[in-house]
């Protein structure tokens, strides 16, 4: 990082806060460390020149900002469960599902922002049959095919 240019600005946006080796860079001969805000050092080599490195080196994500909001939060873990849910009962049923990699389907995803809306202050109207005909949707969904990205 003595290298880098004056003030760079280093983080780390990985998965482990192993990405940067902040103990090489703490015990490196002569380096001193100002602190700019929580969260936010600098650290100057002895010749003068720094670099500023966010969150100790640890995952900025969390540790510059308040990490994964609790609605994000919420929005995926309700994923994960009505996947996990879907995938015993069609296991048990029909054993549908063979060990692999699967797109969660439209109908769950749109299950899970229809439970989110009312955090929201939103609410769906229902469409009419002749609505659902005219954009080729069933009246209560799901809205898009599978392999929609939104």
């Amino acid at each position: 990082m003595k290298k880098m240019k004056n003030n760079a600005i280093v983080c780390n946006i990985g998965h482990f806060d192993n990405e940067i080796d902040m103990e090489d860079l703490e015990q490196f001969p002569g380096m001193t460390v100002e602190n700019i805000k929580p969260q936010v050092d600098r650290f100057v080599f002895p010749k003068g020149n720094g670099v500023i490195v966010l969150a100790s080196g640890r995952l900025v994500n969390l540790g510059c900002a308040t990490g994964h909001p609790s609605f994000v939060m919420s929005c995926s873990f309700t994923n994960q469960v009505l996947a996990q849910l879907d995938l015993l009962k069609n296991w048990k049923e029909t054993k549908a599902y063979k060990n692999d990699v699967y797109l969660l389907p439209k109908h769950l995803d749109e299950k899970v922002a229809l439970l989110h809306l009312p955090a929201l202050g939103a609410h769906l109207t229902t469409l009419s049959q002749e609505q659902a005909d005219y954009i080729g949707v069933k009246v209560n969904g799901p809205f898009k095919n599978d392999t929609y990205r939104y």
